[in-house]
């Protein structure tokens, strides 16, 4: 492979300088071609813009996963013939199940034919899925919670999309420059995991205000508007999303048919590993004591009333912010990889000491919530933040949407695993302050485990994305396939929302 293919016309026409043709053909938009100025032009109004969206539509993302959390306490005492301790793991685990649908297959997606057509067909279900939410009836209590079961799994596929499209979009649009890709750990941190997680903290406001405005009294209009609110941010996002444009290493570097899978999963099966449990036991341990954090609270709060249990559950999530923040700023400063097994090693020290000091704790109930806040923070602050970025910078463009689907997917199997057993396991002791114990103590052996695997299968990448690409085309030629690689910028623009001023040169 020849190094001819790296430069700036190969990425603007499909034609390298030698004039061979890659997959797309040379084609102009409207009367004129686009010089270097124009890409530049193009391309920083659109990396802005896709890491601008991708912190919102994974705020939204949070928003709603989280709100079905702090909506269970209501419906427990709305529905009593139709809630029941199964139906309660379901609603929880739909919208998991469906992001992990979501995740394989726009993960697929957005490699083969885009990311910026994976993530609009990704926002259709999203939005079809918090409408039919929203929506619910049934003949009985139970038919109703199967309609809204069904529903979260829509707009669950539709966010599972959100994941490896935001995910490479933003941190494909952090490598534009050399400034830019020195502050990526901070700048992903923030357009991701602080995304999601100011989302989780957003549900439980939006929940405290609504019920405030039903004065404090159980209604289905809550839990309707609450679930409602949560289609306006994807529906608002549509007009960005089509004003994008593939990043430039997308444009370099795709391969969009015969795919050479077997050379790849050779060369990346360790990172692969190494991404995918990892994402598992952060999300094993991070997604129940997030989406239960109101349930635990009302346990173990002596008086126990809807409000003070979203509010404090809401407190809590907020610890997750700090988290994010410093995880990002490590990240740049000690490493994608050290910042992941620190998090990890400390999240695991704390949660032992909640399980094995959780009495005396307890009796004083502010110190529980604080030091349960800080249990969360130290999640978000290694694991939390480092999953996107080591599964973005471990694998080459080509693939960067397969495999971080895949880690994100099997990330999220955690998730549903350790909401699934996380009341089991409470309900198999013989008083609630018990089963609180255990499962901190689980959680904590599952963090630790996390670290390990973190330390010994994934990978200390060059920070700059062209690097590892360079190293996968070599190989590929070394193993003698021979493949077309990336696509026109100017077939690009003439399907989204740049006009012909935005293209001209100042």
């Amino acid at each position: 492979m020849g190094d001819d293919k790296y430069q700036q016309s190969y990425e603007i026409s499909g034609k390298d300088l030698n004039g061979g043709h890659s997959v797309a053909q040379d084609t102009e938009v409207g009367d004129r071609r686009l010089s270097q100025v124009d890409v530049a032009r193009i391309t920083k109004v659109s990396s802005i813009i896709t890491v601008l969206v991708a912190g919102l539509a994974l705020f939204s993302d949070g928003y709603n996963a989280q709100i079905i959390g702090y909506m269970e306490p209501l419906f427990t005492d709305l529905y009593k013939d139709g809630m029941s301790s199964i139906i309660k793991t379901r609603l929880s685990n739909a919208y998991l199940i469906g992001e992990i649908f979501g995740m394989l297959f726009f993960g697929f997606v957005i490699d083969k034919i885009g990311r910026r057509t994976g993530i609009v067909f990704a926002t259709f279900f999203l939005v079809l899925g918090i409408v039919l939410a929203t929506a619910a009836h049934g003949t009985s209590q139970l038919g109703m919670f199967w309609m809204m079961i069904v529903a979260r799994g829509v707009a669950g596929f539709g966010a599972g999309g959100e994941y490896p499209t935001c995910g490479t979009g933003s941190a494909e649009a952090s490598d534009e420059s050399e400034y830019v890709r020195g502050k990526r750990g901070f700048l992903v941190a923030v357009a991701t995991d602080f995304a999601i997680d100011f989302g989780f903290v957003m549900a439980g406001v939006v929940a405290l205000i609504v019920l405030e405005c039903y004065h404090e009294k159980v209604s289905s209009g809550v839990w309707r508007v609450c679930f409602g609110l949560g289609f306006v941010v994807p529906v608002a996002l549509f007009f960005f999303r089509i004003r994008m444009v593939e990043s430039t290493q997308y444009r370099k570097h795709a391969i969009k048919r015969n795919v050479p899978y077997w050379l790849i999963i050779r060369r990346y099966w360790k990172p692969m590993v190494g991404t995918s449990l990892a994402w598992f036991f952060y999300d094993f341990v991070t997604y129940p004591f997030g989406l239960f954090s109101s349930t635990i609270i009302g346990q173990l709060n002596p008086d126990n009333t809807l409000i003070q249990n979203i509010g404090y559950g809401t407190v809590v999530n907020c610890f997750y912010l700090p988290g994010c923040l410093v995880g990002g700023l490590l990240m740049d400063r000690i490493g994608r990889k050290q910042t992941m097994c620190l998090g990890f090693a400390l999240w695991a020290v704390l949660g032992f000491i909640l399980g094995g000091a959780l009495n005396q704790i307890q009796s004083v109930f502010a110190l529980f919530v604080v030091l349960y806040g800080i249990f969360n923070s130290l999640g978000e602050m290694g694991p939390g933040v480092a999953t996107f970025l080591c599964a973005a910078e471990s694998f080459p463009t080509p693939l960067r949407g397969h495999f971080m689907g895949f880690a994100a997917a099997v990330g999220k199997a955690g998730a549903a695993i350790g909401t699934q057993v996380f009341t089991p396991i409470q309900n198999s002791f013989d008083n609630t302050q018990k089963g609180t114990q255990a499962v901190f103590l689980i959680g904590a052996g599952f963090a630790a485990m996390g670290g390990i695997v973190a330390w010994v299968f994934i990978p200390d990448r060059d920070r700059a994305l062209e690097s590892e690409d360079a190293k996968f085309r070599m190989y590929l030629a070394e193993n003698g396939y021979e493949g077309a690689f990336g696509e026109s910028l100017l077939d690009e623009v003439r399907t989204t929302a740049f006009k012909s001023e935005l293209a001209k040169t100042s």
